[in-house]
């Protein structure tokens, strides 16, 4: 059995200069606990495989290719991979989301 405590996580670097720790990583899959603070996004950009991102707090947008829908907590969201993307935060609170990648 395997248990990751996410305040002992490692952070990991990232090209969106947030708050990014990665809880799992294997051959097939990775997963990534990442948090925006007020007015803090990621940029635009795609994923050489299929993504799925998880709300665990807050509101958020997100927007994949040219759809652009608010989400919030409990909600899973699909991003198919070679599609551009991005979440962004525009609210007062704190948007925290799990990102898995599903590696091919």
């Amino acid at each position: 059995m395997k248990i990751v405590e996410l305040s002992k996580a490692p952070e990991k670097e990232n090209s969106h200069n947030v708050i990014a720790k990665e809880l799992y990583d294997t051959e097939q899959t990775q997963v990534v606990h990442l948090e925006l603070k007020p007015g803090e996004a990621l940029k635009l950009h795609k994923t050489p495989m299929n993504v799925l991102f998880y709300v665990l707090e807050g509101e958020g947008i997100v927007v994949i290719g040219d759809e652009e829908e608010s989400v919030s907590r409990d909600m899973l969201i699909e991003s198919p991979k070679g599609i551009p993307h991005l979440l962004r935060n525009e609210s007062e609170g704190l948007f925290r989301f799990l990102v898995v990648k599903l590696k091919e």
